[in-house]
């Protein structure tokens, strides 16, 4: 496998070869490893980062010294700058480990990715079919882009109240209406863990002659274990985002960004780089990238222990399944045409089944039991366990089963949005509002801020998204329709709950196209 590596700092691509793996192979973490002798050295630093690795910082106070001292800016001799470094090794190996040409790493997290991909698709064409149901940094990369999008509506779960994914002929048929197409952009897995048909997908875009690009933010940990699904780019994706930090173990907001050896490739390894370098930090964080390096290995090598996570996820399922009180929603995925697969490492719990929200649910977790889960919706908590990690599920299962049922107890202080008991009315996600204009051109119009009632029937200038999962609710040049508002305003009253781009925490006022 090609897996053609640049020195990320250069002003333009050297499609030179790659550098020779070092001996070891991917058992290698060579960034990380020369990240760790450099600070094993007797330096007097007088440059940045401002700590200095002072032994006597407060950050050292609270971190450790070992932390300080690690912690070294870029282009340093040995580490990332000359030819052939270990940060040029570690990101061959990471290609190679993924099945990639060619890999960058990300210190903003997937986001960065998304903002890459979308930026790099005006060279393929004016318009981006995109799932509606992604990220909302994708929709930031529309703004950055400029670029129209024709949206292909995901499945939606009524009880649940969440999106799914796509089909192949729901994308077949934006693109048949789409002749100026750029690129086909969808989400695998979603944040529930469905897995869509990937290799349908990008046959089908390759017939249409543009790229699949797949944000597999949720998916880094694919492909790694026999019990696990392929990863996208096995599945003919060909350029894909992977959120490193979420389920494969590296630091927060460390991330990578792959590229396929595929038709495309030629074409966009030097656009990727270049936009790369726009949004990349000068002052990348030499944590953050050796946890990258540091979690690739571990992948490879930690088979074992990824098996032993997918283990813990089934027992928690099967408790779940045997105590009766609650349902698992993966388990009426059969029901959706556009999944084919399902993240085991990912538990979602239908908590509403046992007559509490995951809003309420989620909160008297944390607050009760110290208990973190990933995401809640009026319907459901979803549970992570990542890739070679050993909770204690027993502690979990019981912690869920001893939740009240606010039937009987109401969440103090929760108010009418909390939506409490079982039989409260569902909430529902919202239908998207008509398209006005492009998420660019709505975003760079002349505004106004009004009050939420007021703003039914305008066109929308910010993205605003329930959060997590950070999915748009409302986008851009979209119309908002009262159910967004209210949906949002009853996300926001909710325990824990958050709208991401909300002007305040109520959702009281809105900003609009003047």
């Amino acid at each position: 496998m090609n897996t053609r590596t640049t020195d990320h700092r250069t002003a333009s691509p050297s499609l030179s070869p790659a550098p020779a793996l070092p001996d070891g192979g991917q058992l290698c973490a060579p960034y990380a490893e020369a990240v760790l002798r450099h600070a094993g050295r007797d330096w007097l630093r007088l440059n940045v980062p401002g700590h200095a690795a002072a032994p006597g910082s407060d950050l050292a106070g609270l971190f450790g010294s070992r932390i300080t001292a690690l912690d070294f800016p870029p282009l340093l001799d040995g580490i990332d700058l000359g030819p052939d470094t270990p940060l040029d090794r570690a990101l061959a190996l990471a290609a190679e480990a993924w099945g990639a040409r060619r890999t960058w790493f990300l210190t903003n997290g997937a986001s960065q990715g998304n903002q890459i991909a979308s930026m790099v698709a005006p060279a393929l064409g004016r318009t981006l079919v995109v799932q509606r149901s992604v990220h909302s940094s994708v929709i930031d990369g529309l703004v950055l882009s400029g670029l129209d999008a024709v949206f292909v509506q995901p499945s939606v779960d009524p009880e649940q109240g969440i999106a799914h994914g796509v089909t192949a002929a729901d994308v077949a048929e934006a693109l048949e209406r789409t002749p100026d197409a750029a690129a086909v952009y969808i989400v695998s897995p979603s944040y529930f863990g469905a897995v869509a048909d990937v290799r349908a997908i990008a046959d089908t875009a390759h017939s249409a002659g543009v790229p699949l690009i797949v944000d597999e933010a949720w998916g880094s940990h694919f492909g790694f274990h026999p019990g696990l699904p392929a990863n996208a780019l096995s599945a003919g994706a060909d350029l894909a985002t992977s959120s490193t930090h979420k389920l494969a173990g590296s630091l927060t907001q460390s991330a990578m960004l792959h590229l396929a050896e595929g038709p495309f490739a030629d074409l966009l390894e030097p656009l990727v780089d270049r936009a790369f370098r726009l949004v990349q930090s000068t002052s990348a964080s030499a944590l953050l990238t050796a946890s990258l390096d540091l979690a690739r290995r571990s992948l490879v090598t930690g088979a074992g222990a990824t098996g032993g996570s997918i283990a813990a996820a089934d027992r928690v399922r099967r408790a779940v399944r045997a105590l009766g009180r609650f349902t698992v929603v993966s388990d009426g995925f059969h029901a959706f045409p556009d999944i084919v697969g399902t993240d085991p490492l990912r538990v979602a719990i239908d908590t509403r089944a046992g007559g509490i929200t995951g809003h309420e649910a989620r909160r008297r977790l944390f607050r009760d039991h110290q208990i973190m889960v990933e995401v809640a919706t009026d319907a459901a908590v979803v549970a992570v366990i990542g890739a070679g990690s050993a909770p204690d599920t027993d502690r979990f299962v019981e912690a869920l089963h001893t939740l009240p049922s606010p039937l009987t107890t109401a969440p103090a202080g929760a108010g009418t949005g909390a939506a409490a008991g079982a039989g409260a009315e569902m909430l529902r996600l919202p239908a998207p509002g008509a398209t006005k204009l492009s998420a660019r051109e709505a975003f760079l119009s002349p505004a106004l801020v009004v009050a939420a009632e007021e703003a039914v029937g305008r066109i929308s200038a910010d993205t605003l998204a329930a959060y997590p999962p950070g999915i748009p609710n409302v986008l851009p040049g979209e119309v908002i329709t009262a159910e967004a508002v209210r949906f949002l305003q009853r996300t926001a009253a909710a325990p824990n709950g958050h709208v991401r781009g909300a002007l305040d925490l109520g959702v009281t006022r809105l900003r609009v196209v003047a």
